[in-house]
């Protein structure tokens, strides 16, 4: 065991919404950061910390959309972002740093899945880049504004999709052949080990990291998959070519990372796995839960080093 994956019993679960569990909570004078907030997970996350008293922060590879989408939703900001491009996360983490303002939370959601082989900067297989190192690196140069007052939370948005892979530290670009859903899963194992390191690194500022898995929900982010490859899965109905009924509805899916981002139920805790608004058991078979290689603290700080390398920033260094 490497972390306190154990349940809480939240008194959340499955079908819980955003807006069920912060229930209670006034964010009122709290800023967060939401990537991709402006679609699909992100959206419902969005508008629930609004809705809480929350000012929210949209970084947007496509600001015009973001903007349209967010048009009826008050106390939200956009500014351009794309995440697979390290001259832009740095671009915009500076216009950041420079209005001189804390972040109380920040939800890495934004994501890809299962697109065809991309390559992106110098090379990086474009799922391991977007998903991860993009947000390792706009964590890191973010960082003076995340510890400044303690008490912040970074939440990275993985998936069960993290059971497909662990790291391929030999081949972390998929040089040798690509499988679009081992890269997925490889990225998604990627954001569960930063939330261990940033965790171990960050606690003693006061800066907790918590990764989940949001559940099964039908958003933009299957963009990438014929129908057909969604009806052989199961998630639609040939047919009637409705959803599976197992499936989240956004605002259920939403729930989890926003429970991650602001529960007191987490006060003094960090660097664990989320689902259905709880910690995660640790699973070696098909049973929910989290493979121990995502949590395993040797293989988050190796990651960490990693990453730094390949993107030239560590706040911690």
């Amino acid at each position: 065991m490497t972390t306190a994956q154990k349940k809480l019993g939240s008194g959340f679960g499955y079908r819980s919404t955003a807006d069920e569990v912060l229930e209670g909570i006034d964010l009122s004078g709290k800023l967060a950061l939401v990537t991709g907030g402006y679609s699909g997970l992100g959206l419902e996350t969005t508008k629930a910390l609004v809705k809480a008293g929350a000012q929210v922060v949209v970084p947007a590879r496509r600001p015009e959309n973001a903007k349209e989408a967010l048009s009826g939703v008050a106390g939200v900001e956009v500014d351009a972002l794309d995440l697979a491009d390290l001259e832009s996360v740095r671009s915009f983490s500076e216009r950041f740093l420079a209005s001189g303002r804390s972040l109380d939370l920040v939800i890495d959601n934004a994501a890809i899945m299962a697109c065809p082989e991309t390559r992106v900067g110098p090379g990086w297989e474009a799922q391991f880049a977007t998903n991860h190192l993009g947000h390792f690196a706009l964590v890191n140069r973010l960082w003076p504004a995340i510890a400044a007052d303690g008490g912040a939370r970074v939440v990275a948005v993985s998936s069960t999709g993290h059971r497909r892979s662990d790291i391929r530290w030999d081949d972390l670009q998929f040089e040798t052949g690509y499988d679009k859903w081992a890269a997925y899963g490889q990225a998604k194992t990627a954001n569960v080990l930063f939330a261990v390191q940033l965790d171990a690194l960050g606690k003693d500022s006061g800066v907790r990291a918590f990764a989940l898995h949001p559940g099964g929900i039908m958003t933009p982010l299957q963009r990438h998959l014929p129908r057909e490859e969604m009806v052989a899965a199961g998630w639609i109905d040939e047919k009637t070519g409705e959803y599976n009924e197992a499936f989240k509805t956004p605002e259920q899916g939403a729930a989890t990372q926003v429970w991650a981002g602001t529960s007191p139920q987490l006060d003094g805790l960090g660097g664990v796995f989320c689902e259905d608004c709880d910690i995660a058991e640790v699973s070696t078979d098909d049973a929910p839960g989290v493979r121990p290689y995502a949590i395993d603290r040797d293989s988050a700080a190796r990651l960490w080093t990693v990453s730094a390398e390949l993107t030239g920033v560590n706040a911690f260094a």
